[in-house]
């Protein structure tokens, strides 16, 4: 009795992952506890281990496919009782006429992938009774016996997905990939296959308006992507009539940022503010305690300065410290202030949360600042480190650009973007008899949700932060 190992929910709101490399072959022997596979997040990157001992019967994934909860990853050769993943498959000869039996163990074994769609399953399979109303679809399911195989069916997370979107059942495809792996063509034939059959039939197969439960993500996001603009309904030219193409997989991280970057911009009506902070003092101050930070283990940088500053503004404007609730029509003010901030990664952008920026000293949040970039950089990151804020700040000046617009993170009211701060001379005193110097100043680039504040809100909310920057004591009274 084979024993399957399937992908587990491994919390913190994560339900995907993609397989960025298999570690074990078929007839490999591996101890419980054995890394089988390592998987990537939204997050990060996690070994999987072996819940079993034993010989691997199967790999039923490969590098790049997608996994969601209750995918099979890997089965196990014997193994004796109590694996509690699957049913004992009956012993017992072929099914008869009617063919009750295996349509029902062949559903036990496949339990925790289609237990959402058991009853779609069971409008899809012949009843035992051949009354004449179920006669085509009874002598279909018994055709099709002979070739059902014995065990999980190789294929991958998305074409799992893709036979359920089109009403096909896996285990009567013949697959044309390696080892027989099912493909997406190989489904998509076989849809084809079966569109000149009863339109009741064919109907009853296709329902992807009712998407299931772990579909309901990707059903959401497709929408999102809709109303931005995209359907990816729309086929894409074949670009190679004007050249070599090449077609890379968007990554998890990557996958992740362009979900939540359309969402955002589909729902929240952004609006843009630009200013700008004479920051020359505020730069003195940084310069004469950076050693002092640095020797505690920290880094002192404008982006430390500003998170201060920021959460000064938020609690004087609890508004652009607040979400909308646009179904119940209320705001949800919230009394803490946990501020993003983004760092720029080989996976991608991530945007671990400092918490309590309005509570701790300038020192604290230099060293807690570098420790999660530091841990974001190498891929170490919790789900739990990227949630929960109320705010975010995004620089780019590090690496250059004056101006940009940031798009603020859903469900947050409002985000800071910092560019490259400058020299630049400035004309000061009389008209007629002016005085030439120069002062640094930091460009601001503030987007807020309009359905919660105004142009003038955010003006006052920009200013707030500009007179902090601009006086050292002030913002130091601010903490």
């Amino acid at each position: 009795m084979s024993r399957e190992m399937r992908f587990t929910d491994p919390g913190e709101g994560i339900h995907e992952a993609e397989v960025v490399e298999v570690l074990v072959d078929a007839g490999d022997s591996v101890q419980e506890g054995d890394s089988v596979l390592a998987v990537e997040t939204d997050k990060a990157t996690t070994e999987l281990p072996a819940t079993y001992s034993g010989e691997i019967e199967q790999v039923a994934v490969a590098v790049g496919d997608r996994v969601e909860v209750g995918d099979l990853l890997l089965t196990f050769a014997g193994g004796g009782d109590g694996s509690g993943d699957q049913e004992p498959q009956q012993e017992g000869p072929e099914p008869d006429a009617e063919g009750s039996k295996p349509k029902e163990s062949e559903q036990e074994r496949e339990a925790p992938e289609h237990a959402s769609n058991q009853a779609e399953s069971d409008q899809a399979k012949p009843e035992p009774k051949q009354d004449p109303s179920h006669q085509a679809r009874g002598d279909e399911a018994n055709r099709a016996q002979p070739s059902r195989r014995q065990g999980p069916v190789p294929a991958a997370p998305s074409t799992r997905r893709l036979a359920r979107e089109l009403g096909v059942t896996l285990e009567q495809v013949e697959g044309t990939g390696p080892g027989g792996r099912v493909l997406d063509t190989d489904v998509r034939g076989a849809a084809e296959a079966s569109a000149g059959e009863d339109a009741e039939h064919a109907e009853a197969r296709r329902q992807p308006e009712r998407p299931e439960p772990r579909q309901a993500e990707t059903a959401a996001t497709d929408q999102q992507t809709r109303t931005a603009g995209a359907s990816p309904s729309e086929a894409l030219p074949d670009f190679s009539q004007w050249g070599d193409v090449e077609r890379v997989q968007l990554r998890s991280v990557r996958r992740a940022t362009a979900r939540e970057t359309a969402r955002a911009w589909a729902e929240i009506p952004h609006v843009m503010h630009q200013d700008r902070a004479d920051v020359t003092d505020l730069e003195r101050f940084r310069r004469a305690h950076a050693d002092e930070v640095a020797e505690a283990g920290g880094k002192l940088t404008l982006t430390v300065l500003v998170l201060k500053a920021a959460a000064a503004a938020l609690r004087a404007m609890p508004r652009f410290n607040a979400s909308l609730d646009a179904d119940d029509e209320t705001i949800v003010l919230k009394h803490y202030c946990h501020i993003g901030v983004a760092v720029a990664t080989e996976q991608g952008l991530l945007v671990p949360v400092v918490r309590d920026v309005d509570r701790k000293p300038l020192r604290e949040l230099a060293l807690e600042l570098v420790e999660l970039a530091r841990r974001a950089r190498a891929g170490e990151l919790s789900a739990d480190e990227m949630r929960g804020g109320s705010f975010t700040v995004t620089n780019v000046g590090g690496i250059g650009g004056r101006l940009f617009t940031p798009i603020i993170r859903y469900p947050e009211a409002a985000i800071l973007g910092l560019a490259r701060a400058e020299l630049m001379p400035v004309a000061t005193g009389d008209p007629d008899a002016p005085e030439i110097g120069a002062r640094l100043f930091l460009p601001l680039c503030f987007a807020f949700d309009h359905r919660l504040n105004d142009g003038a809100d955010a003006a006052q909310f920009v200013n707030r932060i500009i007179s902090s920057l601009q006086d050292p004591e002030s913002l130091l009274l601010s903490i």
